[in-house]
């Protein structure tokens, strides 16, 4: 008998912002400091950079009155 493989499952990965499953081929990706992140579109990346960069800014110090 006539062994018959199956094709293999394209590996997908999760949006890092609204967390879609998407195919990786599919997926736009930024490299952060120690991983990749995956995004299903501009939109999400957009939005992840946006989050991003606000948390790193410097916060103002509140000052007594």
């Amino acid at each position: 008998m006539e062994k018959t493989t199956q094709p293999a499952e394209p590996e997908k990965v999760k949006c890092e912002v609204c967390l879609k499953e998407i195919l990786r081929s599919e997926a736009k990706s930024a490299e952060a400091v120690e991983y990749v992140a995956y995004f299903c579109g501009l939109d999400c990346y957009k939005q992840w950079k946006a989050n991003s960069q606000a948390a790193q800014s410097p916060h103002p110090n509140k000052s007594a009155s």
